[in-house]
C-alpha cells in the first residue's frame, strides 16, 4: 500500500477511535455493551438494558505487510473480508477461524481455532498489538512488552468485559496458492490419536480430524503448494466432510481450503435439510454458508417452533453445542465418555498448541506444554425421557473438569459460580477488573457467559 494512502485508513481510524472515545467519556452510563451485525454466539443471553455503542463501522482492513509478515485490521473485520485482502498478498492470517462471519476481535476476545493451531496456537497468540477500549472511554495500546502486557494476555476469554478491541496487528503466514489434502483412516481411537500427534509433528501445515464412528477416524493434512492437477468445489453441489469418506488425495483453492466448513457449516446444515441436493439448488450457492444458517437458527430460537414441534411429538430436545480442549494424553479418555454418554456424530477433533509457556493465558486454562485436541461437536439431542435443564451439558462440563480440560464460553454454560472461577481463574480476572473497569461498566464474565440452570 502506498505510504499516502496508508496514511488515510490511519487517519479515518483515529478520527473513528477519537470520537468513540468522546462518546462513551461524555455518556452518563451505568453499563454498556456494543452493537454489531454478527454473533457467534450460541448461548441464551438474558435481556439486558445495558446502552450499545455503535463499533461495527471498525470494519476495515488498514495494512498488509507481506514482507514483514503482518496485517493492521479494524477489530470488527469478519473474517471473511480479511482473508480476501490477505489472499491479494499472497499471505493468510496466521490462524483462520472457520466461519466466515467470526470477526477478529471476536476470535482473540472469545479465543478461535483452526487447523493451523497446532503450529501457530489459538487466534490470540498470532496477535502483536491491540487498541484496546476501556470502559473510561480510553484507547489503550497492550503489547506482550509494554505496560498494558496483562491486559494484553488476559482479554483472551474475557468476551468484552475488561474492554473492546479497536485494531490489531496479527501475525500472517505465505500461501501458495493451492492447498493439497491427505486423509487418513484409521480403525480405532489410539492409532486416531497417535495418527494425529505424528502429522503435528511432520511438516504439514495444517492438520486436523473427523471422527464419524468407533471405527471410522480420519486424520487430514493439508500442504500449501504452487500447483494443483486439479480442484474440488465444495461450495455449492458437493460437501466438503462427506468427501473425507471418499478420497484419500484432494486438491483445493487456499480461498477454498480455509472455508471448506463453512458451506455447510462444518455438517449441521442436515439439519436445516440443506444437504437435500433439491433444497441445496434452491437456496443456491450464495445462501448456502453460515450466516444464512445462523439466521435462520436465531429466527427459529426466538419463536421456539422447533422446539414446540418436538413437544407435540413427544420429545424432550437439548442444544449440544460445545468446543472442549484436552490434553492428548487423555483424549482417549473424552472419546469413550462421547461415545457413552453423549452419542453426538460426528466430532470434529483439532490440534492446538498453547506456544509460549512462559506467558499464560490467565482466564483460559489451557496453558500447560502440551498439544491438546479441540473436541467440537454440535446437535439437539432428542429423548422420550424428561431430563432436568442442561443435563448432557452439565455432564461434559464435569468430565472436561476432571480430565484437566477447556471448555469455550461462546456457547450455554451451567457452572455454579464457585466452580466457575475454581476454572476461569478468579484472582487474575478480578485484578483486571479492578484495574480496567473499576466502574462495573462492562458486565461481569460469569454473568454474561453462564446461563443459570
Amino acid at each position: 500500500m502506498p505510504d499516502s494512502l496508508y496514511c488515510l485508513v490511519v487517519d479515518a481510524y483515529e478520527s473513528k477511535k477519537a470520537s468513540l472515545a468522546r462518546q462513551v467519556q461524555t455518556a452518563h452510563l451505568s453499563q454498556f455493551g456494543i452493537q454489531k451485525d454478527t454473533s457467534n454466539l450460541f448461548r441464551k443471553r438474558p435481556e439486558t438494558r445495558a446502552a450499545k455503542i455503535d463499533v461495527r463501522h471498525f470494519n476495515q482492513v488498514l495494512q498488509v505487510n507481506p514482507q514483514e509478515g503482518f496485517v493492521e485490521v479494524e477489530g470488527m473485520t469478519p473474517y471473511a473480508a480479511l482473508v480476501d485482502e490477505t489472499l491479494k498478498h499472497q499471505v493468510m492470517p496466521g490462524v483462520v477461524p472457520e466461519l466466515k462471519s467470526i470477526t477478529i476481535g471476536g476470535a482473540v476476545s472469545g479465543v478461535g481455532i483452526e487447523s493451523s493451531s497446532f503450529r501457530h496456537g489459538l487466534v490470540h497468540e498470532t496477535i502483536l498489538e491491540m487498541d484496546v477500549l476501556l470502559s473510561s472511554g480510553d484507547v489503550v495500546t497492550c503489547s506482550p512488552d509494554n505496560e498494558y502486557r496483562d491486559l494484553f494476555y488476559g482479554l483472551p476469554n474475557s468476551y468484552g468485559t475488561l474492554g473492546y478491541i479497536l485494531k490489531l496487528k496479527a501475525k500472517t503466514q505465505p500461501v501458495k496458492g493451492f492447498v493439497h489434502l491427505t486423509h487418513h483412516r484409521h480403525q480405532n481411537a489410539a492409532d486416531f490419536f497417535l495418527g494425529l500427534e505424528e502429522k503435528c509433528n511432520s511438516d504439514a501445515d495444517f492438520v486436523d480430524g473427523v471422527i464419524f464412528g468407533p471405527d471410522e477416524f480420519y486424520v487430514t493434512t493439508g500442504q500449501h503448494t504452487a500447483d494443483a492437477p486439479r480442484t474440488s468445489d465444495y461450495t455449492f453441489e458437493h460437501i466438503y466432510y462427506q468427501s473425507i469418506r471418499n478420497c484419500e488425495e484432494d486438491f483445493l483453492t487456499t480461498h477454498d481450503y480455509i472455508w471448506r466448513w463453512d458451506t455447510d457449516w462444518f455438517w449441521c446444515s442436515k439439519n436445516l435439510g440443506m444437504q437435500i441436493p433439491l433444497l441445496r439448488r434452491l437456496a443456491g450457492r450464495k445462501r448456502l454458508n453460515s450466516t444464512t444458517y445462523t439466521r435462520i437458527m436465531r429466527w427459529n430460537a426466538r419463536h421456539d417452533y422447533a422446539k414446540k414441534l418436538d413437544r407435540l411429538r413427544g420429545l424432550h430436545t437439548e442444544s449440544v453445542i460445545q468446543d472442549i480442549c484436552i490434553p492428548i494424553g487423555r483424549a482417549n479418555e473424552y472419546l469413550e465418555f462421547m461415545f457413552g454418554e453423549i452419542g453426538i456424530l460426528p466430532i470434529w477433533t483439532c490440534p492446538a498448541r498453547h506456544l509460549n509457556i512462559r506467558a499464560p493465558t490467565p482466564l483460559f486454562p489451557m496453558n500447560d506444554d502440551v498439544l491438546y485436541i479441540d473436541f467440537g461437536f454440535w446437535d439437539i439431542l432428542k429423548t422420550k425421557t424428561p431430563r432436568e435443564a442442561g443435563h448432557f451439558n452439565k455432564l461434559i462440563e464435569e468430565k472436561t473438569l476432571e480430565l484437566g480440560g477447556a471448555k469455550s464460553l461462546y456457547s450455554q454454560s451451567y457452572y455454579d459460580r464457585d466452580t466457575f472461577w475454581s476454572i476461569y481463574n478468579e484472582p487474575q480476572y478480578r485484578a483486571l477488573k479492578e484495574k480496567y473497569d473499576p466502574g462495573g461498566r462492562l458486565r461481569d464474565l460469569y454473568e454474561k457467559c453462564v446461563t443459570a440452570a
